[in-house]
């Protein structure tokens, strides 16, 4: 009773040192409300008002049905050019796309002959240009096979693809990234709360203060882990109510009190991680080197950004070590499919037993670092 009294006595001590210092109180607040609405709101990787020209060299009924086919919101109207354009308008980066349907297309079409139809692409913009060259594919499928149907009514097709949207029936970006947006500056947040938290100890000199009061090291490391978890579990509640939910129209189909037990789960691994750094750093400056690329890291392979599933197996593998790969998996379960803890109960088990891992070798590094028991 003694040493919780102990924890809970510092970790009230870390919440009010926290809330008088107004750099990090800002950063807080921007992270979990500016930041989750602009990067949600503002990065599109679904097509939308793509600039597409086509060249049409046929000028059939097929070739108009296919320059009438592409309409908003994914397509700004076509623009007609000529065949000696298309490399001019390319290089200026006036359209993404350019079409280019050859003499006597339609002819080749209704002989069976499989004409060709050449579809060029700037990659510059990648994201657009792989989703658009899939859209344009499909669209020129399509009004081909609606045109041979309405030429030879007897035909029909071999099968009649039934496509269900399941979690995001509407495709919409804004509600995968809100919430990993969300998930992202837990990570982030989680390291550099924690870390901060003792480098202004030693900064403001209050660590010697500490260390000559009869409180060991384990003591102090868990105060300062459940009281900057507590903040940032509290902050990622408010960002997924008044931001995501409420701001963003993203529905909350899971439950939020599995998600804030999996969050607090995972900031205990999270946040013993950030203390470990900050006892190899003297100041601010020096932790923020130590924190930037480890933080990089755990984001661009936890699966936030992309699939875990493309990365090369090693790097799979590699990357179940870390907390952040398991708690991208638990909040994409909870959140979007409604999973139950029966479900997820493994993923954090296992962010527990890494998060048990990187105390021990925390409070290790603490006490070699801070000279303390």
């Amino acid at each position: 009773m003694r040493a919780l009294l102990i924890i809970l006595r510092l970790g009230i001590k870390e919440i009010y040192s926290l809330a008088r210092d107004p750099v990090l109180m800002g950063l807080i607040v921007y992270t979990f409300s500016v930041s989750v609405y602009t990067v949600a709101d503002g990065v599109e990787t679904e097509l939308r008002d793509a600039a597409i020209a086509i060249v049409d060299e046929d000028d059939s009924v097929l070739s108009h049905r296919l320059r009438g086919a592409f309409l908003p919101p994914y397509f700004k109207p076509p623009v007609i050019i000529g065949i000696a354009d298309i490399d001019e308008v390319l290089d200026s980066s006036r359209f993404t796309f350019v079409l280019d349907i050859p003499t006597k297309f339609e002819l080749g079409v209704q002989r069976g002959r499989l004409p060709a139809i050449q579809l060029n692409v700037d990659a510059t913009a990648m994201s657009i240009a792989g989703n658009g060259a899939g859209y344009i594919t499909s669209i020129v499928e399509q009004e081909v096979a609606r045109f041979m149907s309405r030429a030879e009514p007897g035909a029909a097709a071999a099968a009649n693809l039934q496509i269900r949207v399941k979690y995001n029936p509407n495709l919409e970006a804004v509600w995968l990234n809100a919430v990993m947006e969300v998930v992202n500056n837990i990570i982030v947040m989680a390291i550099i709360l924690s870390g901060a938290a003792v480098i202004r100890e030693r900064e403001h000199g209050t660590i010697e203060h500490l260390l000559v009061m009869p409180v060991t090291a384990a003591e102090i490391m868990i105060s300062k882990i459940w009281a900057n978890g507590l903040v940032i579990v509290i902050a990622a509640l408010l960002s997924l109510q008044f931001v995501v939910n409420w701001g963003l129209g993203v529905p909350l189909r899971g439950s939020i009190t599995l998600f804030a037990f999996g969050a607090a789960v995972f900031l205990f691994s999270n946040t013993a991680l950030g203390v470990m750094l900050s006892t190899f750093a003297r100041s601010m400056p020096q932790f923020a080197l130590l924190a930037i690329p480890v933080i990089v890291v755990l984001q661009l392979l936890s699966g936030s950004l992309t699939p875990l599933e493309s990365m090369p197996e090693t790097l799979q593998w590699i990357m179940q070590l870390s907390p952040a790969t398991h708690f991208v998996r638990f909040s994409q379960a909870v959140i979007y499919r409604d999973a139950p803890i029966i479900l997820i109960w493994p993923e954090l088990a296992i962010m527990f037993g890494i998060g048990c891992l990187f105390f021990a070798m925390a409070l290790s590094r603490f006490r070699i670092a801070m000279g303390t028991r």
